[in-house]
Order: C-alpha cells, then structure tokens, then sequence
C-alpha cells in the first residue's frame, strides 16, 4: 500500500489534465463548427418559398382556366377547321314556309301602328305570330311600310323572315335552315346569336387568355429542366410569321 500511494498521486494529474485537454479540444471543435456554420451559405428559404407559392398559384388558376374553358376550345377549335373548308363541306338547306291570317280585332288595331317605322311590332301581333307561329319577334325591329309590316327572323345556320299584309291580314312566316355545321359555323362568329352568347364569347376568351398565360408561367419557371421549351415556344411563333410574310399577299 505504501509502494502504491504515489503512482496513485501520480496519476491523478496525469487524469485531471487529460480531461482538462479534452475540454480544450471540445470547445476548439464545437467552436469551429460553429464558425463553419456560420461561413457556410445559408439555403435560400425566402427564395424557395415564393417559388412555391407562385406554383401553387399558377396551377391552382392554370387548371380552372382550363375546367371553364375545355368544352368552348373544343368547339372553337373544330369550328375553326369547319370554316376553313366550309366550301368543301355541302350544307343541308332546308326551308319550310307557313301561312295564317291575322284576325280582325288585331288587323284594326294594326291600323294605328306608324305607317313607316323600325319600331318593334306591338305586343298583340307579338303574342299572336308566338301562339300561331312558335316564334318569338317581340323586341325585333320591323320594316314597316304602308303596306305590310316585315320582320327578319335571323338564326345561327338559318334565316327567316315574318310578314304582314296591312291590308288583308295575311301573314307569311318562312324560314330556313342549312344543317348542323352551318350552325355551329355562326356560334363560332357570334352570327346571330345574341346578347348571351355574345358575352359567353367575351368571358370565354378571358378564360382561354389565363390559361394561355399561366401557362407560359409555368413553362417558364420549369424551363430549367426542360432545354427544348424556349426552343418549341420560338418555333410556334416563328412559324406563323413566316407564313403571313411569305404566304399571305
């Protein structure tokens, strides 16, 4: 025990220094990886979540775009090949004629309408040709003359046309049609369709405007990965430039 004693004072320094070393190391390490954290660059989180948040937002407006105005591009689209060969494409022209007569207490009231006007036809005879006729001309501007009162009954893919004989009574409705193809031809060019339709158009070609448009962001913003895009964008209107300056006189 004697013997022992001072290897044991001996080697206690030997322990307190060895863990009074690895302190030292320690803080030199941990300090070092703190320095190293803090030279090291730092990932861009405000960058990433823009991107993100743009992503979001474009697909979101991309896809509804599209939902609203899947069924119109389709007609528009195939409408547009129709009318590119509507000469080539035969129309199915059918025309039927009917006949009625006014009665006499309306063809006396008819007698105080203006000699010469555009003024719509009064509700009576209105209401007359809908029950008679099944066509609607109220609110339809008339070529009134002395002698009869004449109303156009235009339709997408038809036409037609209503008189009545001032002095008789005697009334004429024609119309005519030329088939399916025609019709969808004139919603196509709004021809003769109506107020409706002709702000359906207008909201349409908004909906097709963002889903072009979100579109490009898109294209734009995945265009990293993607080294044909710019490429396949400059071709689509490079080829319709050539053509209108080469082709089109």
């Amino acid at each position: 025990m004697e013997i022992d004693a001072p290897r044991l004072s001996e080697s206690a320094p030997k322990g307190r220094t060895r863990a009074i070393l690895q302190t030292v190391l320690n803080f030199g390490t941990s300090r070092g990886v703190t320095d190293a954290a803090a030279t090291a660059p730092k990932p861009k989180k405000a960058l990433n979540a823009a991107r993100s948040f743009w992503l979001k937002q474009l697909h979101q407006w991309h896809w509804i775009s599209a939902a609203v105005s899947l069924i119109g591009l389709m007609l528009f689209a195939v409408t547009g090949i129709t009318l590119n060969h509507a000469a080539s494409i035969p129309g199915q022209v059918s025309t039927v004629e009917t006949a009625g007569t006014l009665p006499p207490p309306l063809l006396e009231r008819l007698s105080t309408f203006p000699q010469e006007t555009t003024d719509p036809a009064p509700d009576y005879v209105a209401r007359w040709a809908s029950d008679h006729f099944k066509v609607s001309i109220a609110g339809r501007p008339t070529e009134t003359t002395p002698e009869e009162v004449y109303i156009a009954l235009t339709e997408p893919g038809g036409d037609g046309w209503l008189t009545i004989d001032r002095a008789t009574g005697e009334a004429s409705r024609e119309r005519t049609t030329r088939g399916p193809i025609a019709y969808l031809n004139d919603l196509h060019k709004g021809r003769n369709a109506g107020k409706v339709w002709f702000w359906f158009i207008d909201v349409f070609a908004a909906a097709c405007i963002v889903f072009a448009v979100t579109g490009f962001a898109l294209t734009w913003m995945h265009a990293k990965q993607r080294p044909s895009t710019w490429p396949l964008l400059g071709l689509g209107l490079l080829i319709p430039v050539i053509i209108a300056l080469i082709f089109i006189h």
